[in-house]
């Protein structure tokens, strides 16, 4: 079994910053590029930054400049700094683990952007 938790999502007001973190545990031998993703109702859910292994890293065009992502390889854990966060910012946010032949998910967290 592969488990990601995560953690850090909640309500902010626009411009504000939050700290997004994901661990992932059980069988992984494979592990590969970590990221996050985001979704909201009636949309596709959307890459928004990726890391991979030897710490490679993309970021969707509408995040660069305000998002950070990292990583720790010896504990298997991914964090995502959001920085001057706006209310299209706001969706569920889900983190990632590439194995060899299957991409696990975590639960997703919330991250609201209001005034």
């Amino acid at each position: 079994q592969v488990q990601l938790v995560e953690s850090g999502g909640g309500g902010v007001q626009p411009g504000g910053s939050l700290r997004l973190s994901c661990a992932a545990s059980g069988s992984i031998f494979s592990i590969g590029a970590m990221g996050w993703f985001r979704q909201v109702p009636g949309k596709q859910r959307e890459m928004v930054a990726r890391i991979t292994s030897g710490g490679s890293i993309t970021y969707r065009d509408s995040v660069k400049g305000r998002f950070t992502i990292s990583r720790d390889n010896a504990k298997n854990m991914v964090y995502l700094q959001m920085n001057s966060l706006k209310p299209e910012d706001t969706a569920v946010y889900y983190c990632s683990l590439e194995a060899r032949r299957v991409t696990y998910w975590g639960q997703g967290t919330q991250v609201t952007v209001s005034s």
